[in-house]
């Protein structure tokens, strides 16, 4: 344990000063950034040296007792990246470390590939540059490059056009990367470490290489707020491209739309659901005010409450979500897919021994057969905002526009700890409410 661990262990609390410092906001924004409410405490927190004991000597982690510990108190800042890898999938917790190091060094050479390919087609992918310019017409013909752009945002470079035959979806993804560009410009600003070219180009790079890998979703706005905290916490490039490839098996379809729909048409469908169950004069009033459908709730739901807390509080909500809902068989699962995770459906065959390796949501799911994958704890946790509104929406929303305005608020003001108890309080009166129906 370093020094600086010590010293926070004496006030039985690592300070907050210390957890900000991996995290350091820009001197003019720290007045506009949101409280941070998260207090990492020892004995309860996740700390370096409990996340190393947990592992054998060969390797294996005790993925159990770590649950726990993240349930309790969330992840110190030294350790999120490594334990976020676990959390999200990418390893399976019965794996050595030489199997893993075999897996990382494949999937680094996976990376390095197809950015190799992405670069032959755009030269500035990998140059530590990006881009905030249309590098093609709609139809697949280069632009002419303006020289007044900065040089952060200037390819300066010729951009073949696959001789002259383009695909629709090679199109499509040279159309994206200077919308890639102009997110990644406003994507967590405030932070020291995108005050750094190198550090936005690499998120550029990482969504770059993503939507080239799946281009039935490409990119949509949204993915630089989940992609943000992975380039942050993994120095490696690759390593952030697939712990970012992971998060995406859990929200891609929150991100797949048509010209009929919106991806996460279906959560909003079960928030109003839940909403329903058990509450069914909130959701009344809201359905009379032309909110039924629940579209207020699009960007908690999209981007996981990103924009209504600080960095710091977002981060914590997340892996304690993740180790809520930890399924042991989402690393073999992901391994065989690259689509949305399968349901995990209860066959009956988990004994209470094998229950302690979910997190405490999925266990109560797994014992109640409600695993559909559409159920997830951020929706309950939507709910749980709602209910904490629900007196000023009865009493003063006349209009979607209140609606928005009065659930709006919680921006820079949400306690996710609270949050979170909250939406497990949701969840067992929905579960309670349905069974008796």
């Amino acid at each position: 344990m370093g020094n600086s661990m010590i010293a926070a262990c004496k006030n039985g609390k690592f300070s907050l000063e210390e957890v900000d410092s991996y995290f350091p906001v820009r001197t003019e924004c720290q007045a506009d950034v949101p409280k941070t409410f998260f207090r990492p405490k020892v004995g309860k927190t996740l700390s370096e040296r409990r996340w190393n004991a947990a592992f054998s000597q060969e390797g294996y982690l005790d993925i159990a007792g770590v649950l726990r510990r993240i349930q309790r108190g969330g992840i110190h800042p030294s350790i999120k990246g490594a334990v976020w890898e676990f959390l999200l999938g990418c390893f399976d917790p019965n794996s050595t470390f030489e199997e893993r190091n075999e897996l990382r060094q494949r999937r680094r050479e996976q990376y390095a590939a197809w950015k190799s390919e992405c670069q032959k087609i755009v030269p500035v992918i990998g140059s530590g540059k990006f881009t905030t310019n249309a590098i093609v017409t709609d139809d697949g013909q280069p632009t002419e490059h303006s020289n007044t752009s900065s040089d952060a945002q200037n390819t300066n470079s010729a951009l073949p056009v696959d001789n002259g035959v383009c695909d629709k979806k090679v199109i499509q993804w040279k159309l994206n990367l200077s919308q890639i560009g102009l997110d990644v410009v406003r994507t967590d600003r405030a932070l020291v470490f995108f005050e750094n070219q190198a550090n936005q180009a690499k998120l550029w790079d990482v969504l770059a290489v993503y939507a080239w890998m799946d281009k039935d979703i490409g990119y949509v706005q949204g993915m630089t707020d989940i992609c943000s905290p992975m380039v942050i916490l993994l120095e490696n490039e690759a390593d952030a491209f697939w712990c970012f490839e992971h998060a995406m098996l859990r929200l891609r379809e929150n991100f797949k739309c048509t010209a009929n729909s919106i991806g996460v048409q279906s959560q909003l469908s079960t928030l109003a659901q839940i909403v329903k169950t058990v509450d069914p004069k909130l959701h009344q009033h809201l359905e009379e005010l032309d909110g039924g459908e629940y579209l207020f709730a699009l960007r908690m739901l999209m981007v996981l409450f990103r924009r209504e807390l600080s960095f710091v509080d977002a981060l914590y909500l997340w892996e304690v979500m993740w180790a809520m809902e930890y399924n042991p068989k989402i690393y073999s699962l992901y391994d065989n897919t690259r689509e949305q995770l399968p349901e995990l459906v209860y066959d009956g065959k988990v004994n209470d021994k094998q229950l302690k390796q979910y997190g405490k949501f999925e266990r109560k799911k797994v014992r109640t057969g409600a695993t559909k994958q559409n159920d997830a704890l951020a929706i309950f946790l939507v709910a749980s905002v709602l209910e904490t509104k629900k007196k000023r929406l009865m009493k003063e929303a006349k209009g979607l526009d209140d609606v928005v305005q009065i659930v709006g608020e919680i921006t820079g003001n949400l306690d996710a700890k609270k949050a979170l108890n909250k939406a497990l309080k949701v969840h067992k009166k929905y579960l309670n409410k349905v069974k008796r129906s």
